[in-house]
């Protein structure tokens, strides 16, 4: 968590200026959703986390 947090802020809040707290709060959201559903990984496979989490479940379900 602390990584992750730490990369928040350096890809988002010291970058950005923002005029409200709940501008603030749609960024925060936007940015959690391009971490887990759109961000490749090379270390997952080239997937993202989502993908590699759907790809691993239904491998383990196959099995």
């Amino acid at each position: 968590m602390e990584s992750f947090f730490g990369t928040l802020k350096c890809e988002l809040f010291y970058i950005n200026e923002f005029e409200s707290v709940d501008m603030l709060k749609g960024a925060i959201r936007d940015y959690i959703h391009y971490y887990n559903v759109d961000r490749i990984k090379l270390g997952l496979g080239g997937l993202s986390p989502v993908e590699y989490r759907m790809h691993t479940a239904t491998a383990t379900a196959m099995a």
